[in-house]
């Protein structure tokens, strides 16, 4: 992000006034501007309850992405969403902190999600926060020597729904509940590395990562209850505890064939 970037004064002039209605689950969208020759913008609002607020903007693959949130209320968090996703992040703030920067990998409308955790969203808990979103760099699409745009990461690629591969698998939603089935789709980066993103019975989605044939954790927030991961491998079957969550994945699914 720029240095002149600490300096800006915008407001929501500059992020614009909610472009939707209120929908029945309560997210409110608004469109990130930036002021001309700036590369961020920072806004000041107010959250309640179940209110969400998605904040929209467009970048490109190749491009850094910052956002920091400052909020009064220790349970108001952000998460970052690829284009193409309503609700699998490729960052979520109640497990990583109110600050990211990251390189991103494709093209399209990112979402800034602001919300307030489940427990204080109950209580009816307000938080007012300032909200910061820069975009810097130049796009990967051309190298100067002709290299072709960068790779989507299987994160991504699993996120926008774009999957080498679907199929069922068994999975648990609670502790002591039986295994049943539940949809899934894989996006492979080859060797092992993997994300995994399952369908349970109502509609809640888990994403699961993988990286050299091991499983590294899913995108578990205290939302969930439990942010506890356990990966165990027997034979050809990873063994998966997500929360309160379970899930056997077969080899196959991460590694093809």
């Amino acid at each position: 992000m720029r240095s002149k970037m600490a300096a800006v004064v915008l407001g929501t002039a500059l992020f614009g006034a909610a472009s939707s209605a209120w929908a029945a689950d309560r997210i409110e969208t608004r469109q990130v501007r930036f002021a001309q020759g700036e590369s961020s913008a920072t806004t000041k609002g107010t959250i309640k309850g179940d209110r969400t607020i998605d904040y929209k903007l467009r970048a490109k693959a190749g491009q850094t992405m910052s956002v920091a949130l400052k909020a009064s209320n220790g349970a108001n968090y952000f998460n970052v969403l690829p284009p193409g996703s309503k609700d699998v992040a490729i960052f979520v703030g109640s497990t990583g902190g109110n600050e990211w920067t990251g390189k991103l990998e494709a093209d399209g409308e990112y979402t800034v999600r602001v919300y307030l955790m489940r427990s204080a969203a109950r209580r009816g808990e307000t938080s007012n926060y300032t909200l910061t979103v820069g975009i810097t760099g130049a796009p990967s699409g051309k190298t100067a020597d002709g290299a072709a745009r960068s790779v989507a990461s299987p994160e991504e690629r699993a996120g926008q729904g774009r999957f080498d591969a679907t199929g069922n698998l068994p999975c648990a939603q609670a502790k002591g509940q039986p295994m049943g089935q539940c949809a899934f789709g894989v996006a492979r980066a080859g060797g092992g590395t993997a994300a995994v993103v399952v369908t349970q019975p109502d509609g809640r989605k888990r994403m699961i990562y993988f990286d050299k044939g091991r499983a590294t954790g899913a995108d578990l927030s205290q939302a969930d209850g439990s942010v506890e991961f356990r990966a165990t491998k027997e034979a050809d079957l990873y063994k998966i505890q997500a929360g309160n969550e379970r899930y056997e994945i077969p080899d196959a699914v991460v590694f093809g064939g």
